[in-house]
């Protein structure tokens, strides 16, 4: 009886992802959270007691993670990665538009490169070990005293240890194709440790991911690796018009690689 019951509910689900493309779309989403908890559960533990903690894991995260890829068909462009061949620190900026901006940082992070992250996520079991296993940096957005110690004290690591820091400016998810302001945390950083500033920019998913229209087709996205901002001389009076620049050149870029996609988009608004 339990085999029939366990036989009818997988065929009921296989019959809902094969004819509900809202069903379709939340399978998609709850899978890449499950893998995540997954890997967590799994290879954390094994992580902790063989390797320990260390900036390295990164790399080993990076590629338990990118089979994704191929799972939801995905296919990466990335133009300029020469602009990571940098040898000493530096700060990356990139928009945020989604949880999948995570296989695109996973398809390009260099080496010795760790994100930014919001401190809560620390206290999300398995997955705030993982990061912690993996050095990620944890700020307390609460507390602007405690994170600004918290830079402090990271961009002296920077000088040291030749890191490199991953941050998304806007500061949360976006799904707009206009960028949000951007915070001021990573170019005091970058300024702080005289280290220059790397913009990525990740072309817009609304050609094959809608939250709004429940979509989530196998697609295409353009990673554009700009070259470096230097930092070198300028103190911390110069950070508006660094960020101010920056977001406009992101801006400007993030426009050209999305092309047709953000124009489709903007002529749809105005029917509507």
């Amino acid at each position: 009886m339990d085999l029939l019951l366990l036989t009818f509910i997988l065929l009921v689900i296989f019959l809902l992802y094969q004819w509900s493309m809202t069903f379709r779309f939340f399978c998609k989403l709850a899978f890449i959270s499950c893998w995540i908890l997954f890997l967590s559960v799994t290879v954390s533990p094994w992580v902790a007691v063989f390797i320990g903690q260390r900036v390295e894991n990164m790399k080993l995260l990076c590629s338990l993670i990118r089979p994704l890829k191929y799972i939801y068909n995905i296919t990466f462009t990335v133009q300029g990665s020469e602009n990571l061949n940098i040898k000493q620190s530096y700060v990356i900026v990139c928009n945020h538009q989604t949880n999948f901006d995570l296989l695109a940082m996973v398809e390009i992070l260099p080496e010795r490169c760790v994100p930014i992250t919001k401190k809560e996520l620390l206290y999300w079991g398995p997955v705030g070990f993982s990061g912690w296993l993996c050095n990620l940096v944890f700020i307390d957005r609460k507390k602007q005293h405690q994170a600004r110690d918290t830079l402090g004290h990271l961009a002296e690591r920077m000088q040291h240890e030749k890191l490199r820091i991953w941050v998304y400016p806007e500061g949360t998810r976006n799904r707009e194709d206009t960028m949000l302001p951007f915070k001021r945390g990573a170019f005091h950083l970058a300024i702080k440790a005289q280290v220059p500033i790397v913009p990525i920019v990740i072309s817009s998913y609304n050609g094959f991911y809608s939250f709004k229209d429940k979509r989530f087709d196998p697609g295409n996205i353009t990673i554009r690796i700009l070259p470096k901002i230097q930092t070198q001389g300028l103190d911390l009076q110069d950070i508006s018009g660094v960020v101010e620049s920056t977001r406009r050149l992101m801006q400007d870029t993030f426009n050209d690689i999305s092309g047709k996609i953000v124009q489709r988009k903007m002529r749809d608004n105005e029917c509507s």
